[in-house]
């Protein structure tokens, strides 16, 4: 399912609204402030009813994401932020104009015109295989065009105030042959202005992870931190990166990972594995129950009986003990 940054209000209706982030803020004070109910139409201006939810006494932030679509409806996610709630923090974006090269920029646009968002990729080499051939041929032409222009792309990814120029920067980087060498300049992505720039990061870094597990010998190590602060995330977005990524960083049930999930984000997991649309939330609900220290057959059993509640409250029980 494909997120929408902009809302057009005679598509298709609303089927569902969920919410995330609400600790104190009470949803039906929520709900009165956005305006539209399940059956309506999405709201006219996402920037007018994101300021509109922002007034609401105990909201620092809101942000909306219309995300398509559940049995050909709209399901509408609606983030807030709480005053004294956890904040994923992601920074300004640079003014710069450091530019791409070209021979960077035309394979990039050569790439898009090739691929398909959807298709298939295979991650066994630490970068993104696509299962469409010809757009697998200009990916694997990245390999030498990343380590011929690492200092450029770093370049760009840290001093161009474009945020497409920013997010090819760091989808070429994913591809460079000594993956040590560019994994920080990766997790620095992870916190760029622009979801773009963020999500071709997060998805760079777990196909260094999925190499990472199957290479133990190179002892490539991901760190977690910045997946598990994005659990926090206003951005439904990021907080669907973070899950992915953190499901492959515990496949083997790494414990301090879990541990850091407990530590700073066992709540917003928590919501999440309650989200009505069921795509969304198995994700956050498997991660949940490694995270209450259960076998992943059991928490799927207790998935199929439709028991998310027993194993939520284990996770959040976990914590406190």
């Amino acid at each position: 399912m494909a997120a929408q940054s902009g809302f057009s209000p005679t598509g298709p209706k609303i089927g569902v609204i969920d919410f995330y982030g609400l600790h104190k803020v009470s949803e039906a004070a929520v709900r009165q402030a956005l305006g539209v109910h399940e059956g309506d139409a999405l709201p006219r201006s996402k920037g007018a009813t994101e300021e509109h939810l922002d007034s609401i006494p105990g909201v620092v932030e809101a942000h909306l994401e219309a995300v398509c679509c559940d049995e050909g409806r709209m399901i509408l996610y609606v983030g807030i932020e709480e005053k004294g709630a956890a904040h994923f923090d992601i920074r300004d974006a640079p003014d710069g104009d450091a530019d791409l090269p070209q021979e960077v920029a035309d394979m990039y646009r050569k790439l898009e015109q090739t691929s398909p968002a959807s298709s298939r990729e295979d991650l066994t080499k630490g970068y993104g295989l696509s299962a469409n051939p010809d757009a697998r041929a200009i990916q694997e032409q990245f390999v030498p065009i990343a380590k011929r222009y690492t200092g450029e792309l770093r370049h760009v990814l840290r001093d161009s105030s474009d945020e497409d120029q920013r997010a090819i920067a760091v989808y070429v980087l994913g591809y460079a042959p000594d993956r040590t060498s560019v994994i920080n300049d990766l997790q620095y992505a992870m916190k760029d202005a622009d979801p773009g720039v963020r999500a071709n990061a997060a998805h760079a870094l777990k196909a260094m992870a999925v190499y990472a597990r199957l290479h133990p010998e190179e002892h490539l190590r991901i760190e977690p931190t910045w997946f598990v602060e994005m659990l926090n995330s206003l951005s439904w977005a990021d907080r669907n990166q973070a899950v992915d990524m953190l499901l492959t960083l515990t496949d083997n049930h790494d414990e301090s990972t879990l541990e850091q999930i407990r530590e700073r984000a066992i709540t917003s997991l928590a919501e999440m594995a309650r989200w009505k649309a069921l795509s969304h939330a198995l994700p956050a609900f498997l991660l949940l129950g490694r995270v209450a220290g259960l076998p992943d057959q059991q928490v799927q059993e207790a998935w199929n009986r439709g028991d998310r509640e027993a194993v939520i409250e284990q996770a959040l029980n976990k914590r406190k003990k």
